[in-house]
């Protein structure tokens, strides 16, 4: 099991959200905005934040930092690493399992990640066997897009998908996001579209339809 922050909003959770950092950050990344987060309506929620481990990365050069998969270019058409993506949707699937095992059920758990962890939140989230509440992905895109119609979950074709992306993203191109939220638009799934006029980062006003998409979503479950 990967090393992990928690943090409860209250005793006994009734659920939980499970946020993937991207690239060279870990788990601390999300936890300020996690932090900003009003979801009492919903009741206790806990709050998982994963590390991804540390592996050499290609397009730095080699450097060793924590990522889910490495990266040989940012180009949409570039050789993607489905040997590492594979082995991180294993690592993600554990800790969604962990969480059913602790009494939250599947229905009840939020996958959520940005850049990378937008990436794997697509990829688990979507082939995970049981429905879940939602899945989140931020400034990322679909990874192995041509896997999905044949390996995706029954039980999360109906599941919710909130994904937001800045028009100027200097690492995952705008393009590439449109592509993405329109292979999974094709594939029935009902996806909730956000844009803002930032780079590779978070909006404000997007924490904000997040926090209201989240209540949304664990208030239906």
């Amino acid at each position: 099991m990967l090393d992990m922050i928690e943090a409860e909003s209250g005793d006994n959770p009734t659920a939980s959200i499970i946020i993937l950092h991207g690239l060279g950050a870990d788990g601390n990344d999300f936890v300020p905005i996690a932090e900003e987060l009003e979801l009492d309506a919903v009741g206790p929620v806990r709050f998982i934040f994963p590390h991804a481990p540390v592996m050499p990365i290609t397009i730095n050069g080699g450097y060793r930092m924590r990522a889910w998969y490495d990266v040989v270019s940012f180009d949409a058409d570039a050789p993607q690493d489905e040997a590492g993506l594979r082995r991180s949707q294993a690592l993600v699937e554990a800790i969604l399992t962990r969480e059913q095992e602790r009494g939250i059920p599947s229905h009840r758990i939020v996958l959520a990640g940005f850049s990378q962890g937008c990436a794997m939140s697509l990829l688990a989230g979507l082939r995970h066997p049981q429905r879940l509440a939602g899945i989140c992905g931020l400034s990322g895109y679909l990874p192995i897009a041509h896997t999905t119609a044949a390996e995706r979950s029954e039980a999360n074709r109906q599941t919710p998908i909130f994904l937001a992306h800045g028009t100027h993203d200097e690492v995952v191109s705008f393009d590439r996001a449109e592509a993405s939220r329109d292979a999974l638009l094709a594939l029935g799934y009902p996806v909730e579209w956000h844009e803002y006029l930032i780079g590779h980062g978070v909006h404000p006003l997007e924490v904000a339809q997040l926090n209201e998409w989240l209540l949304r979503v664990l208030s239906a479950s």
